[in-house]
């Protein structure tokens, strides 16, 4: 449409006539441009796929249709629920189905996040790690999952990428900042979903001994929430552009021990085809014995007396999240470790652990990456002016009289490092390397479908590069970000950002992570023990830090005290 100022008449200056375009434009529903126009076939039609289907998308989905909303060439969908509201009789249930509607429901805002104990924003590491900074409120209609798409069309078959949040199995959702997956969704062609599920006792609090038969499963529910947002992807994922052939489950911290677990559940099988673990490998999960006494402990203090499970149905979530928090709080001062609630093997949905003694057999035919961060607890320590005498004290207390020969082995590796990253890098080796080496060790000897591994090494920039390459630095460019605390939008995050999203995307796509971005990647084996080495000059090691994985084997250290590790 061409605006002339003959056609405007003469009353009006060529100032006048521009500011009432601009006016137009300002209260047009992009703000962007003339999106009036694109939705007529005009400016946008040609840009994308999807972008002259209109603003609000509709697709049929197996329980009726739902409306989203088309976002930079992305059709976004949130809050779709794939469970019933978990409160009252579904409470420590497994999941219920989502009743069939009629007519057409939005899915256009964030269902509730599950209840969790707020962060503490007086630490540094808050900024970087906050898993209740969420755009939506607690509450206990919170099984939901969103989902980003660059083609709705149900023969497009795109790859889907399923990202399960961190925060252990007592904080974060899906619907956090960091677990947005428009950006993933356009650089990778693939369709993102990110799920929110039960958490804390809500999820994993086990009934069996309590409740009786109804409730066996109770210490999973969490767990079989995931499994039904997967089987809601399969019956679903084709009509919003995805292939339910080609799904990638991953996740990192929490989320990786959540893929961890996914892949010892016979529940789980054939709902997923390639798995990730980013600093999060879980060998085993919590025995019975152990949840029982939590539980026992949790239903004392709520003062409910043992079989009445409608009373503890019916306790307002907000007074079972301050009990549990309580408790925590408790053993805390008292120098105990707190209790805890997480996936327990109850010998049916969970029949084992997940990568003890070996790896699971129900999941050998799923390849998967194992990966770790070369500084991954500096989030967790804040005595970044440590001078090398309390570097050694530290040392002291996990190698005894070995201390010295560690601290010169770290120091030989790094001679210009902070005394603080040193310690936080021993530690590291300790509590995640140990892990995630034996998780690949053990797949790759299973013999079925490869494995592959990775090192994050490229330090975070926030706060003047104190936290190194910490925990999570791995997590917002997994997803084609540099939004996050962590990397921020530099030429450096951005290349980073297009190695490990290159990957994980080709890995959706083909079960195999080699792409443009980074060097030719073989799998893992346990001779070589290939490793990419992600940083700003991406190589191939075979068995890094083999030096300090031998040297605390050797010495028998373990991981920190659970109490340590709060």
């Amino acid at each position: 449409m061409k605006i002339g100022y003959a056609e405007r008449g003469s009353g009006e200056s060529l100032t006048e006539i521009w500011e009432s375009i601009e006016m137009a434009a300002f209260f047009s529903p992009s703000r962007r441009g003339f999106l009036g126009a694109a939705m007529t076939g005009g400016l946008l039609a040609s840009a994308g796929p999807l972008l002259g289907a209109g603003i609000f998308p509709v697709v049929e989905t197996a329980n009726g249709r739902l409306r989203g909303m088309m976002a930079g060439g992305i059709a976004k969908f949130v809050g779709i629920r794939y469970g019933a509201p978990t409160s009252g009789a579904n409470r420590f249930m497994p999941p219920q189905p989502v009743e069939k509607w009629s007519g057409v429901r939005d899915a256009l805002q964030y269902s509730d996040t599950a209840p969790q104990v707020p962060g503490d924003r007086r630490h540094d590491y808050a900024d970087l790690i906050m898993f209740d900074n969420q755009p939506s409120g607690p509450g206990e209609d919170n099984l939901a999952l969103n989902l980003w798409s660059p083609a709705l069309a149900n023969t497009a078959k795109k790859p889907v990428i399923v990202v399960l949040h961190g925060g252990g199995f007592y904080g974060g959702s899906g619907n956090a900042i960091g677990m947005d997956g428009e950006a993933m969704a356009r650089f990778s062609d693939s369709v993102v979903i990110s799920v929110t599920h039960r958490l804390g006792a809500l999820g994993f609090l086990h009934l069996a001994e309590f409740g009786g038969e109804r409730f066996a499963s109770s210490g999973t529910a969490g767990m079989q929430d995931i499994v039904a947002a997967l089987e809601w992807v399969r019956d679903n994922a084709a009509m919003f552009g995805g292939d339910p052939g080609r799904v990638l489950v991953y996740g990192q911290s929490g989320g990786g021990a959540k893929t961890s677990t996914l892949m010892a559940m016979p529940s789980g099988k054939g709902l997923f085809h390639r798995a990730g673990v980013m600093s999060g490998s879980a060998l085993r999960m919590m025995p019975e014995e152990i949840a029982n006494a939590n539980a026992a402990r949790l239903l004392k203090a709520l003062n409910i007396g043992a079989g009445d499970v409608k009373a503890l149905q019916a306790v307002p979530w907000t007074t079972l999240l301050e009990t549990q928090a309580g408790l925590e709080a408790a053993a805390r001062a008292q120098g105990e470790a707190p209790s805890s609630f997480a996936p327990v093997v109850d010998g049916t949905v969970l029949p084992r652990h997940p990568f003890a003694p070996d790896a699971p057999e129900v999941s050998k035919d799923v390849p998967l990456i194992v990966s770790t961060a070369l500084d991954e607890r500096s989030y967790r320590m804040g005595n970044f002016d440590m001078t090398e005498a309390q570097l050694l004290a530290f040392a002291q207390e996990r190698a005894g009289e070995r201390a010295k020969e560690v601290v010169d082995l770290y120091r030989d590796e790094s001679p210009e490092e902070t005394p603080f990253l040193l310690a936080a890098r021993m530690d590291s080796d300790i509590w995640f390397r140990k892990g995630a080496f034996a998780q690949a060790e053990l797949k790759a000897r299973q013999g079925g479908a490869p494995v592959w591994s990775y090192l994050w090494t490229w330090p975070s920039p926030a706060y003047g590069g104190r936290y190194g390459a910490v925990h999570g630095i791995d997590v917002a460019p997994s997803l084609h970000s540099v939004r996050g605390a962590l990397n921020g939008p530099s030429a450096e995050s951005v290349a980073m950002a297009d190695r490990i999203a290159g990957s994980w995307a080709a890995f959706a796509a083909t079960g195999n992570p080699e792409n443009e971005y980074v060097p030719d990647w073989p799998a893992y084996d346990s001779t070589s023990r290939a490793t990419m080495i992600f940083s700003q000059d991406p190589h191939v090691v075979n068995d890094p830090r083999s030096r300090f994985r031998e040297i605390w084997a050797e010495i028998g250290a373990t991981r920190p005290s659970a109490a340590q590790a709060e």
